[in-house]
């Protein structure tokens, strides 16, 4: 038998301070951090969560027609506070090229082509601007929690990779190649340029590549700066008042990115709450898939053989999730787990998002 996840008691536990929902896209992360956000806030909790996902899916379950980069209040029963928002990444990066440079070189940056791009869609650039925006966060010392949904992602472990993906792309051998060209930007871009930088530019356009060089150039004293937020958030993470919950459904592939997560916070020394596991379908009832299927044989009323052609393909369901669920605890028996039944609703206001919190803490 696996391990409790004592949720509940993570959450109102003065000493938890941050509480990271990570696991594969699609698995209910975000229902899952807004309801443990309530849940910690109606139990006296100053608590901010702030979600990644642009399908807006919080605000809606929140009773709210949207969030912003800035914290909202939400309206919620008991004793604490909560706040809710969604990661704006181009506005997050733009507050970060601000802070890190003169008002001059920030508006260059900013109207730099290249860097509009990289903004909004470079690929790393969503976990980076999440675990800065975290950063930010913390750094206001406004809340005593902090729950992150993270982003969507079809692999879990973007998110902690994110700043040293991103630090490798800005010091990579071709960045260098821009940085060092200094004032021959021009001349570097009209033709004396070495062979391989030719190349470049005739793969990508004269142009980009000198947008490309003028912005890395204007980066290259904020670098610094950078490479400092993503260490210290990163450090923040291992801190004893951090917990990492994995989240994931009772699918194999869903199972097997949790397994990877728990493996990488393991090799890096991270917090570990445990395994959420959403979506289950437990059999309510001593009668198994084959009780069921036996009796139908025996059964000649529609409404009773419906009831038992469902009642066995639940049973059937069960059954495989919790020979998944199995297979992963054998591998890693330290990892506390609690299960979440499928609703027979959408979550889609506050009485869902309290049904989902209370099978989350319900073992503590």
């Amino acid at each position: 038998m696996p391990l409790d996840l004592q949720m509940g008691s993570v959450l109102t536990d003065p000493g938890t301070r941050v509480v990271i929902c990570c696991g594969a896209g699609g698995v209910g992360k975000t229902t899952t951090a807004a309801a443990m956000a309530m849940y910690a806030a109606e139990h006296g909790r100053t608590v901010a969560v702030l979600t990644i996902d642009p399908a807006r899916r919080l605000a809606q379950s929140l009773g709210m027609s949207e969030l912003t980069n800035d914290p909202q209040p939400v309206a919620i029963d008991g004793t604490g506070t909560l706040d809710a928002m969604m990661l704006d990444m181009r506005r997050t990066f733009d507050e970060m090229v601000i802070e890190y440079s003169t008002p001059e070189r920030a508006a260059a940056i900013m109207e730099n082509s290249f860097y509009q791009t990289m903004a909004s869609s470079f690929s790393g650039t969503q976990e980076y601007m999440a675990m800065e925006k975290l950063g930010k966060l913390l750094e206001q010392d406004r809340w005593d929690l902090i729950i992150v949904d993270t982003p969507p992602s079809r692999n879990a472990l973007d998110f902690l990779d994110a700043p040293q993906r991103l630090g490798s792309f800005l010091s990579g051998r071709l960045m260098k190649v821009l940085v060092g060209s200094g004032r021959g930007v021009g001349r570097m871009v009209t033709g004396a340029m070495s062979l391989a930088m030719r190349g470049v530019s005739t793969i990508i356009g004269g142009d980009m590549l000198r947008d490309v060089a003028m912005f890395v150039q204007s980066l290259d004293s904020m670098f610094g700066g950078f490479q400092d937020r993503a260490l210290k958030t990163y450090q923040l993470l291992k801190q004893p008042g951090t917990q990492f919950a994995v989240v994931a459904a009772a699918e194999p592939d869903a199972l097997r990115e949790a397994a990877f997560f728990v493996d990488r916070l393991s090799e890096e020394s991270m917090p570990l709450a445990g395994l959420i596991l959403n979506r289950t379908h437990p059999n309510l009832t001593s009668i198994s898939e084959s009780s069921a299927r036996a009796a139908l044989e025996s059964v000649d009323d529609e409404l009773t053989r419906g009831v038992l052609e469902i009642h066995a393909a639940r049973a059937a369901t069960g059954k495989r999730e919790l020979h998944l669920l199995q297979r992963f605890t054998a591998a890693h028996p330290a990892v506390p787990v609690v299960g979440v039944p499928s609703l027979p609703f959408e979550v889609a206001d506050t009485v869902a998002l309290r049904a989902v919190a209370e099978q989350i803490t319900s073992r503590g």
